[in-house]
């Protein structure tokens, strides 16, 4: 079918040319098939001032009966940054639903694509879940997808976050830096967690498959962005070497409450880089984000970790009994440690 001309902001969407598909098959990073079956419902992404070719859009696997269709996008390496293809999805969403021709835009985006989904909340669509075995690999194998959608009525954009991203990427205090979790971390998070008190301190206490590992380094950022959890790799500001690793877990967005938890490897304890880690993450959870309760759990035989979290300046609150699974189908009582905003003040003045 012919599409209409679509005028968005600083880039217009246009019929693409058969020479143009081709182009976009051959830099389509997932099955090259998607784009051959969505071909006659697609668009060049233009500009509208030299119509040269940027990228395209297209509308696949469309269900007129649940006003459905499937959204991609795709835009050339060199002019990647810069907006367009939000501005194209945007525009592509502004004539499918607020003109009445769908009802529903989805986006399924693989795990590890997480420049992607920037795009998709940038442009309003909305994360629903993860879809499993929904994406075919040209090898035949099957993949999961994180679901993203926008339905008529819905803003434009972008979707607000629980979870910003760093000021400039990373939070340090001279003495160590806190940054994400990516995937050239699966060597050190693979050591790290493998640490037979690290595995006996985690829930469950059972050593992580290299599977779980993987994905837990390859859809960190995806987790970042959903507001599910922030993977930080703690690292040495001398040298660099990561020693060890924090996580913030948005345990209830509807209270404000969230959970820090965090583990260093052996070699890098006793310096108070583990404090020094929970003050710059309580710092940043109370400054930058919604979250008004940080809480964190030890076993009361954990004294390191007590102490960890008394010099960052939590409090105890609670003693849960039996709350934690332990070796060997046993279960572990859970000390549970409070911070609020107005305690940060006493923390950032005590030396870790």
């Amino acid at each position: 079918m012919s599409v209409p001309e679509i005028n968005g902001t600083g880039v217009r969407l246009r019929a693409l040319a058969e020479a143009e598909l081709d182009d976009v098959v051959a830099g389509w990073p997932e099955p090259a098939s998607r784009w051959g079956a969505a071909g006659a419902g697609a668009w060049a992404i233009a500009d509208p001032a030299t119509d040269r070719l940027l990228g395209a859009v297209a509308l696949d696997h469309q269900d007129p009966a649940r006003g459905q269709a499937e959204a991609l996008f795709w835009v050339r390496p060199d002019d990647r940054r810069r907006g367009v293809a939000t501005a194209a999805l945007t525009a592509l969403a502004g004539w499918a639903l607020d003109a009445g021709h769908w009802a529903r835009l989805e986006l399924l985006i693989p795990w590890q694509n997480a420049p992607a989904q920037r795009v998709a909340l940038a442009a309003g669509f909305a994360r629903e879940g993860v879809r499993r075995g929904v994406l075919a690999d040209d090898d035949g194998t099957r993949a999961e997808a994180v679901a993203f959608a926008r339905v008529a009525g819905d803003a434009p954009g972008p979707v607000p976050r629980l979870l910003p991203d760093f000021p400039g990427g990373e939070l340090t205090d001279g003495v160590v830096t806190l940054r994400p979790l990516v995937p050239d971390d699966i060597p050190f998070y693979t050591a790290l967690h493998l640490v037979r008190d690290v595995v006996e301190t985690t829930v469950p206490p059972t050593p992580p498959s290299t599977a779980q590992i993987r994905h837990r380094c390859t859809a960190a950022e995806a987790h970042w962005l959903a507001g599910i959890r922030a993977d930080l790799v703690i690292a040495d500001v001398a040298t660099g070497t990561p020693t060890g690793n924090i996580g913030l877990f948005y345990m209830e967005p509807g209270t404000g409450q969230a959970m820090i938890g965090y583990s260093m490897l052996p070699e890098w304890r006793g310096r108070g880089y583990a404090t020094r880690a929970a003050k710059l993450i309580s710092l940043w959870v109370f400054a930058e984000t919604g979250i008004a309760r940080l809480i964190a759990g030890t076993t009361p035989t954990n004294v390191g970790s007590q102490r960890v979290l008394e010099r960052a300046g939590f409090r105890q609150e609670a003693f849960m009994r039996s709350r934690l699974p332990g070796k060997d189908d046993t279960r572990q009582d859970d000390l549970q440690y409070v911070l609020l905003p107005e305690d940060v003040l006493n923390a950032v003045s005590t030396q870790p």
